[in-house]
């Protein structure tokens, strides 16, 4: 017989014994894929002499456990969950690489084991079996329930070596032992071993509860020398170190399990002296109880108008962000009891998430305290460290707390989208407990290990990518998106909030600076390349370091007004120039649609074809799923060939796409009408007007399906611009939500199927 090899450095296996465990690899993946497609679904389990990931086939032994898979799911974590049963011990033999080198198979045959029925020894091993379980209590005694009908030595022994916690180098020892007696007379042995090794643990747990109790007897004497020098005025009224502390924590007003924690730890402090090593560790622990703010909570700002009149003198817009705030208002109001939402603002950078945070707290009139998780791996870093580790401190929630000096802060999580997962843990499934209204209630920090009470807590947490925040997060959160700004919002921006704060941190006024609105949309369309305005504040920002410096060397002149041309003079020729159409009289060339982490852009596509064997060629540095996009386009061509009277032999031309700037990255699917056009505009050579742009992901079948991104996509589309394009009916809604501002000066065509485009463009 001969079956796959699973070669493993953690996982043992013993016959009529079972195993649970989860992969992610893709090469555990494939194997165990394998493995399930055949017929017998046998697998052998085998641990390598050398505990290499891929060792060499004489590291490998000659026995072995033959397996069966039971089980085999995917989960929700990207894992899957395998289920092993271990049928029996098998001789190995002939092993062979299969798969370019990856994997083992091998011929095995049966080990025969010779069936032992030896009472006296199988009652030796369950008196020891049991003493061993009466010893050790963190070992269960579940397992004697199992043994009672076994009455062969050898399942017995495996039974019993499964369950017991003997590490990885022990059991593999009994894995390769075929003989049921002397596998019996090594489990008694490293039994033995054990409870030599328990005993010793007792003893030496009793002699440092002797010297607890030596302690105690010293905090007795202590304490009455301590009111001895009282009753002598000895410290002329000052209180002790010891004494303030006891004041403290006899003031402290907290929840009870707090306020007994904290007496509890004070007396253990007293008790343990000043000399002892544990002392300083108890005294952090005890300040960190003394400085959190329990129990104390600030007042919030019920007055609506002066809500909304602090967002709107902070920020520009967000018009949802605001509404969501003052309902929320609204409904505390109302009951007087509401848990804090948990919302999550998600934007490109620069467009003022954080600074938006930040400006809720302060017109809720309530503290405000900041994290921020981008590159954090450890999930202690949010739960934090247990006691027992040196130097162990309680986790940022905690510590944000402290900071804010209540109970109740706005509470800032930035950059949530770029926590990472390696071997120290997922951050992001310990925000799980501090991100639900349902636990935050009763979250526990490893460090406190008592229960805090985040409910009052207002959580906002920040992202730049909506997809990358893991899902079972994302079930928590409230989304309210904030898109990027249009040139005329950035310039409203820059004249109410951008250029006063700019020219105060400089020491002027408008009366010596004024900026035309020409100069500021030329910053934002010339020398900027941005979803947000940060970059903006810096170039306004340089301009004004630039104007004090002429002002200090120039006497004589007071004030400037910065127009285009001054702009230039100031930050020199322009930096970006975007997209823009040309007259097009050119069959193959198209204006698609982009939008990217600046905003949006049109994206023009060419395509040209010439005598070759059916060959598409991509060029433009193309993602995978916009090659998909060429494909499907093209074969959709092919199918309507007839329909669209083209008239071409596919097999014997080569086409070639390409989209200009080829050092930028692109990809996604909404190109896919853009690219429909540009080929049949190439086939039929007709020419497609440059002031048409258009955007839809097309099917194998010819229908427009919807596309995101579609308001800064028709804004980079004006500014290039663009006077008419075609965009998915499906859209039409997120259309009905932009401001009319926007889509006046552009018209707008609802395509549902390709054949309305193509009845638009090509209709002659």
């Amino acid at each position: 017989m001969r079956a796959l090899v699973y070669v493993s450095n953690d996982l043992v296996l013993l016959p009529n014994s079972e195993v649970r465990f989860e992969i992610e690899s893709s090469l555990d993946k494939r194997f165990f894929d394998l493995v399930e497609n055949t017929a017998l679904k046998e697998v052998i389990i085998v641990n390598s002499f050398d505990k290499s990931d891929f060792p060499d086939v004489t590291m490998l032994p000659n026995i072995g456990v033959l397996a069966k898979l039971s089980f085999y799911m995917d989960v929700p974590n990207g894992k899957r969950k395998v289920t092993l049963i271990g049928e029996e011990r098998i001789n190995v033999n002939d092993y062979q690489m299969l798969d370019d080198d990856e994997f083992y198979t091998a011929r095995y045959t049966n080990v025969n084991e010779k069936l032992v029925r030896n009472v006296n020894l199988k009652n030796l091993l369950l008196k020891n079996l049991k003493k061993y379980i009466k010893t050790l209590p963190y070992v269960s005694n579940s397992v004697l329930s199992k043994i009672d009908m076994i009455d062969n030595l050898n399942d017995l022994t495996d039974l019993i070596v499964s369950f017991l916690p003997f590490d990885f180098d022990k059991k593999i020892r009994y894995v390769a032992e075929i003989d049921a007696e002397k596998r019996s007379t090594m489990l008694l042995k490293d039994m033995s071993e054990d409870l030599k090794y328990a005993v010793l643990e007792e003893k030496i747990d009793k002699e440092v509860n002797e010297k607890l109790d030596k302690n105690q007897k010293d905090y007795y004497l202590r304490e009455k020398i301590n009111v001895i020098e009282k009753e002598l005025n000895v410290n002329n009224g000052v209180l002790s170190e010891n004494d303030k502390l006891k004041k403290s924590v006899k003031k402290l007003k907290a929840p009870k399990n707090i306020k007994e924690r904290a007496n509890l730890e004070l007396n253990r402090y007293l008790a343990a002296g000043v000399n002892s090593p544990e002392a300083s560790t108890i005294r952090d622990y005890l300040d960190w109880i003394l400085n959190i703010p329990w129990n104390k909570y600030t007042k919030d700002n019920t007055d609506f108008n002066d809500v909304i009149n602090s967002l709107n003198n902070s920020h520009y817009g967000l018009k949802k962000v605001k509404e969501r705030i003052l309902e929320y208002l609204a409904v505390k109001q109302n009951t007087n009891n509401l848990k804090s939402p948990i919302i999550c603002l998600v934007g490109p950078p620069g467009v003022g998430k954080t600074t938006l945070a930040m400006s809720i707290g302060e017109a809720l009139h309530r503290n405000v305290t900041k994290i921020s998780l981008g590159g954090v791996s450890d999930e202690a870093e949010i739960v934090g460290h247990r006691r027992t580790y040196i130097a162990s401190t309680p986790g940022r929630i905690i510590e944000g707390l402290r900071k804010s000096k209540s109970m109740n802060p706005v509470f800032i999580i930035d950059e949530i989208d770029k926590m990472t997962r390696d071997i120290k843990g997922d951050p992001a499934s310990s925000l799980l407990e501090v991100l639900d209204p349902n636990q935050n209630s009763h979250f526990v920090d490893h460090y406190l290990d008592e229960d805090v009470d985040l409910s009052k807590v207002m959580f906002i947490a920040t992202a730049n990518y909506i997809d990358k925040i893991p899902y079972e997060l994302l079930d928590r959160l409230e989304i309210i998106e904030i898109p990027s700004y249009t040139e005329y919002e950035k310039k409203d921006i820059a004249k109410n909030y951008i250029i006063p704060k700019a020219l105060e941190s400089v020491n002027l006024t408008m009366l010596n600076v004024e900026f035309t609105d020409d100069a500021i949309l030329d910053i934002i369309r010339y020398y900027t390349k941005e979803a947000g305005v940060r970059e903006l504040e810096r170039k306004i920002n340089e301009i004004l370091r630039k104007i004090v410096k002429k002002l200090l060397t120039d006497k004589s002149k007071v004030s400037y007004k910065v127009d285009s041309d001054m702009i230039i003079e100031l930050l020199g020729n322009h930096k970006y120039i975007y997209n823009s159409t040309i007259k097009n009289k050119t069959p193959g060339i198209v204006n698609g649609m982009a939008y990217t982490e600046f905003g949006g852009d049109i994206l023009p596509i060419e395509a040209n074809y010439f005598d070759g064997s059916g060959r598409l060629i991509l060029t433009g540095n193309l993602g995978d799923v916009m090659k998909e996009s060429a494909e499907i386009a093209l074969s959709f061509i092919k199918a309507n060939r007839k329909k669209y009277n083209i008239n071409l032999d596919f097999s014997k031309i080569d086409v070639h796409i390409h989209v200009p700037e080829g050092a930028i990255p692109k990809d996604g699917p909404s190109a896919g009408c853009a690219i429909t056009t540009v080929l049949i505009s190439l086939f039929k050579g007709v020419a497609i007007p440059s002031d048409v742009a258009m955007t839809g992901e097309i099917t194998l079948t010819g229908f427009v399906i919807p596309i995101g991104g579609l308001r800064e996509k028709i804004i980079g589309a004006l500014r290039s611009g663009i006077k008419k394009i075609y965009v998915p009916s499906t859209n039409k809604s997120d259309i009905e939500e932009l401001d009319k501002k926007l889509t006046d000066k552009i018209k707008i065509t609802y395509i549902s199927k390709y054949d309305d485009l193509y009845k638009k463009l090509f209709k002659d």
